[in-house]
C-alpha cells in the first residue's frame, strides 16, 4: 500500500510557481508584448536574429505577410521597437468559408534590448520577401578604440 503524503501536491505547486516566476524574471523586456496566437501559448513576434560587427548591429526580423506600410521602427536609448500589422485574409472570402484558420493576424509590438548605444539618426531598414533587416550603426563612444602604447 502506498503512503499518502499531503505535502507532495503542495511541493509540485510550489515548483510550478517558481518556474513561472523564473520565466517572468528572465524576460529582459519589461512588460513585453507578445504575439497574437489565439488558443496557443504566446510568443514574441516577429522572431529575430541580433548580431554585430565592429561598426554596426544588425536585426533580422522574420515577418512574412506583414504590410510594409504598417511597419514602424523606433530607437530610444538602447531599445529598438518594431510594430506593425499582419492583415487577415482578403475581404472577399467570407469567414464561414474557412474550414481551418491557423495563421495569426493583427497588430504586434516587439521591443528589443540592444547591447550597445546606436546612432539613432543613421538607422536603416529594408523589408523584402517577409524579412525585415535593420542596420543600426554603433554610436562612436560604443565602438572599440585602438590605444597605442608608447615604449620608453
Amino acid at each position: 500500500m502506498a503512503n499518502w503524503d499531503p505535502f507532495e501536491g503542495m511541493d509540485v505547486l510550489r515548483r510550478e510557481i517558481d518556474r513561472a516566476f523564473e520565466d517572468f524574471a528572465s524576460d529582459t523586456e519589461p512588460f513585453s508584448r507578445v504575439a497574437f496566437l489565439p488558443g496557443r501559448s504566446p510568443r514574441r513576434y516577429p522572431l529575430i536574429n541580433l548580431q554585430e560587427d565592429g561598426d554596426n548591429l544588425y536585426v533580422e526580423a522574420l515577418a512574412p505577410g506583414v504590410d510594409p506600410d504598417s511597419l514602424n521602427l523606433n530607437v530610444v536609448g538602447n531599445n529598438l521597437m518594431i510594430s506593425g500589422e499582419k492583415q487577415r485574409t482578403p475581404q472577399q472570402i467570407a469567414p464561414e468559408a474557412f474550414h481551418r484558420s491557423e495563421r495569426a493576424s493583427g497588430k504586434f509590438v516587439r521591443t528589443i534590448g540592444l547591447p550597445v548605444e546606436v546612432d539613432e539618426a543613421s538607422v536603416k531598414a529594408e523589408y523584402k520577401n517577409g524579412l525585415l533587416v535593420v542596420s543600426l550603426p554603433k554610436a562612436e563612444k560604443a565602438k572599440p578604440k585602438q590605444i597605442s602604447v608608447k615604449v620608453s
